[in-house]
């Protein structure tokens, strides 16, 4: 498997482009001089907010109410689909490392020789990161209060008006 190391990231952040309801997701990154596209899907950068917001609290990070600038990286033409992203803290640099992997059309795991990227994070650059990323994603159709479903703006089927999912 090819694996490529970010080591150190200069610029990391998730970019949304579309309209909400069409917009498709990509995780930039800048370092060693080089800028680094990849494509995602929501449902990643949603599921790595979630682990990012764990392990800032297991380490006792704090994350900023505000952002310290936009990173200013648009998006180039994508070297890959992520298929999988994982995320890990090595002690002895006190460093967070994201790891994505490229997916293979039509299968559930990437194949051995899949290419991956590491992209090693401050814990400054990982706090900035979670609140940029959560930014992007909370820009997007807002949320019913009864389901929790995206509203379409030409009108939304509340599940919860059927009785097909349960009010929280």
């Amino acid at each position: 498997m090819a694996i490529f190391e970010l080591d150190p990231v200069d610029d990391i952040a998730v970019v949304a482009v579309g309209q909400p309801g069409q917009r498709r997701f990509f995780l930039l990154a800048k370092g060693r001089g080089r800028t680094l596209t990849l494509t995602c899907e929501k449902a990643q950068i949603q599921a790595l907010i979630v682990r990012l917001h764990q392990m800032l609290e297991a380490q006792g990070i704090d994350v900023p109410e505000r952002l310290p600038g936009e990173a200013g990286l648009a998006p180039g033409e994508p070297e890959w689909q992520v298929g999988e992203m994982g995320l890990g803290y090595h002690e002895a640099r006190r460093m967070f490392v994201l790891v994505a992997s490229q997916s293979a059309a039509g299968e559930e795991s990437p194949p051995e020789d899949a290419p991956s990227v590491r992209f090693w994070l401050s814990h400054q650059q990982i706090a900035a990161f979670s609140k940029q990323a959560e930014n992007v994603l909370t820009a997007g159709r807002p949320l019913c209060p009864r389901c929790g479903l995206p509203i379409d703006p030409a009108g939304h089927p509340c599940p919860v008006l059927n009785g097909a999912r349960p009010i929280f």
